[in-house]
């Protein structure tokens, strides 16, 4: 039996191994189902039938996200082309300007570019691999286009059979144990659904603010740096924070006062975010330490990168919560 659970770990992991980005499509589309999932229950309690709620639910999403998309496509692919074109001008400026010049006498920051430039041109397998990587970016596209294809088709399945994949879930537990792991399973994927809700609003807010903040201080590619940061800030603590540094370096390519004025306006409303705004849309998803949430996406951000720092906070959640209700429980009990 030992040589038998053994070479069945073994095989699960060659298939989890073998089939990784699978199952990246299929945490996707369940982290969005569980997120769609209390607008479906409202529409219930309104007396919408399940099976409608969940159509006009993913209707209304796919619209949502597909008019988003084509309305921000044509520019944030202009500005692309533009930031690509300009990255010479933008190096010479940078290596001109006073602050960069105070840094190279104290440093010499230039040479210490030329010569790992020198030394990336040197190496014929460098240009190779760039190259090789040119050539994958329409396999990259297409890629994506049927990832995104998949996660949304596994998303309506998810959405539509999610009470009957927790009644399965549940009955595999012992009867006698049934209603007390159904309270904290609901109260888990309770919290995960609205904690999605929650921090879509947040990166969306983000990226609203962003684009004035750009708009006010005349920072170039306003709609890229906009879509860049709203993306960023799926990921909790981080993700904003590295946005607008991201904004306020290249906002550093104008002028110090341009750079200055972005950052006053973004990082204030950062503060007014974590205050105000985060606690009220947040006010029924999952709560954890900020240390604890800091590690989590660190962690899932190395094993999954985005998706990964995007569940690492409810998952974090939900072990915790199991370790206060049931293992602390069950030692205070002894």
């Amino acid at each position: 039996m030992f040589t038998v659970g053994v070479g069945l770990a073994l095989l699960i992991f060659y298939i989890g191994q073998t089939n990784t980005q699978l199952l990246i499509w299929i945490g996707a589309a369940l982290f969005i189902a569980l997120g769609l999932d209390p607008v479906v229950r409202a529409l219930e309690r309104l007396g919408l039938p399940r099976p409608a709620g969940v159509l006009a639910t993913m209707l209304a999403f796919v619209t949502t996200v597909s008019t988003f998309i084509a309305w921000l496509a044509p520019a944030v692919t202009q500005q692309m082309s533009n930031f690509v074109t300009s990255i010479p001008q933008i190096v010479y400026d940078i290596s001109r300007s006073p602050w960069f010049r105070r840094l190279d006498e104290d440093f010499q920051v230039q040479d210490i570019i030329d010569n790992e430039v020198a030394r990336f041109v040197a190496d014929p397998s460098n240009i190779t691999n760039a190259l090789g990587g040119l050539f994958g970016v329409g396999a990259a596209v297409l890629t994506t286009g049927f990832g995104m294809l998949v996660v949304a088709v596994l998303a309506l399945y998810f959405l539509a059979s999610l009470p009957t994949m927790k009644a399965w879930g549940y009955r595999l537990v012992p009867r006698s144990r049934r209603p007390r792991i159904q309270h904290l399973g609901d109260r888990i994927l309770n919290g995960v659904g609205y904690y999605v809700i929650g921090q879509a609003c947040v990166a969306f807010l983000n990226g609203v603010v962003a684009y004035i903040a750009i708009t006010i201080a005349g920072v170039p590619f306003g709609a890229l740096f906009a879509v860049v940061v709203g993306v960023l800030a799926f990921i909790p603590l981080v993700g904003p924070v590295t946005g607008g540094s991201l904004v306020t370096l290249m906002a550093l390519t104008v002028d110090w006062q341009t750079a200055v004025t972005f950052a006053a306006i973004y990082f204030v409303y950062l503060q007014i975010e974590a205050y105000l705004v985060s606690p009220r849309i947040m006010a029924r998803a999952v709560r954890i330490p900020a240390a604890v949430a800091v590690i989590s996406v660190i962690a899932g951000g190395t094993l999954l990168g985005v998706l990964g720092a995007l569940m690492a906070i409810p998952t974090a959640a939900a072990l915790m919560l199991l370790i206060r209700e049931v293992l602390i429980t069950h030692q205070d009990s002894r």
